[in-house]
């Protein structure tokens, strides 16, 4: 039967409905393919983009040349622009201000490949570290608030340049899902006296039935309250509010979930179109001891239609105890799901 589930990290609600998919591969997945042609984020073609902002490369490569491994460059189109100056707009009834901020594009490999699981651990780990190194730099300056890393991939899920990559939008202003989510860890540490993500992590590894992946500083997870089916969330097993202060040294086992989990999606829903987001700490605050910086993984199989928009209760159609277990079965047999319709969710 449906029940209704809410999540205690954002506070959304959200209506877990299996009997609107009998299994988890009753619905198809709008899948992402390679279309060919011109790539301009493909090695050898730099001068197709703008200037380098960042790159891990060899010492012996200069800047906007081959020989580079992940390439930082600022977006072609721009939601904000550092040029633009910090000024409050509007009056009191319409209150607004210009738009400030740093978009970035994060070119995750010189090969021309389609999504982050394709590379190695190694390469992956590299990706992790730009992201840190981008998220450090806007840290930097007073007028950054928050920085926002993420990854489109296929064109359901909003990408219009196939190559594999990410972006950062640094921004005067925190986002409100982030700010709830601080306010809510917060509070719940502040009344029980725990962490709630470590509290989180406790149960479901007690459990067991919603846990994916297990690795040395992570864990991966389908949440209580999933709003899509299949999403996963990857969290570290120790406080870190903030993505950019992880050891490097976690780096690479935080690399090995999310290809796991990427693969483990691939290998169950046949290559879906997806997107990642990472929520970390606001810049500059301190939530050292109730907030733990996390990876949101969400495919693209059902659609938001009218009563979510309406309310901001999703309906997933897929029990997040089903899909975590899915994955783990479909990791072990390397099988794929079947096709059919993209559900919309009302």
């Amino acid at each position: 039967m449906s029940e209704f589930r809410r999540d205690r990290v954002s506070g959304r609600w959200v209506i877990i409905a299996p009997e609107r998919a009998a299994r988890p591969t009753d619905f198809p997945v709008e899948r992402r393919y390679g279309v060919g042609g011109f790539c301009p984020f493909c090695e050898g073609h730099e001068d197709k983009t703008p200037p380098e902002v960042a790159a891990l490369r060899n010492d012996s490569h200069q800047a906007n040349r081959p020989g580079w491994r992940v390439r930082v460059v600022a977006n072609r189109f721009p939601a904000l622009r550092p040029d633009s100056p910090i000024e409050i707009v509007g009056d009191p009834a319409c209150r607004g201000m210009t738009g400030f901020g740093v978009h970035e594009v994060i070119i995750e490999s010189p090969r021309h490949i389609l999504s982050l699981n394709e590379m190695d651990d190694a390469g992956v780990t590299d990706v992790l570290r730009i992201y840190q190194q981008r998220l450090a730099s806007v840290r930097q300056d007073s007028r950054f608030l928050y920085g926002m890393i993420f990854k489109n991939v296929g064109s359901a899920a909003g990408a219009t340049v196939e190559h594999s990559h990410s972006q950062m939008i640094g921004m005067p202003v925190v986002p409100e899902a982030v700010r709830t989510e601080v306010r809510h860890a917060r509070q719940f540490n502040e009344a029980a006296g725990v962490c709630l993500f470590c509290n989180i992590i406790d149960r479901e590894v007690a459990k067991g039935e919603r846990v994916i992946h297990v690795g040395r500083h992570c864990i991966a997870i389908a949440p209580y309250a999933s709003r899509f089916p299949f999403e996963t969330w990857i969290l570290p097993t120790r406080h870190m509010p903030h993505f950019d202060d992880h050891p490097a040294e976690a780096l690479g086992d935080i690399a090995l979930a999310l290809r796991t989990v990427l693969n483990r999606l691939d290998q169950a829903l046949e290559t879906p179109a997806y997107n990642y987001l990472i929520h970390t700490s606001p810049l500059g605050e301190k939530s050292a001891d109730y907030f733990h910086w996390h990876i949101e993984i969400i495919p693209c199989i059902t659609k938001v239609a009218g009563f979510e928009w309406g309310t901001g209760c999703y309906i997933n159609p897929v029990l997040p105890e089903s899909a975590a277990a899915f994955l783990r079965e479909a990791s072990k047999l390397g099988r794929s799901a079947s096709g059919g319709r993209v559900m919309s969710s009302s």
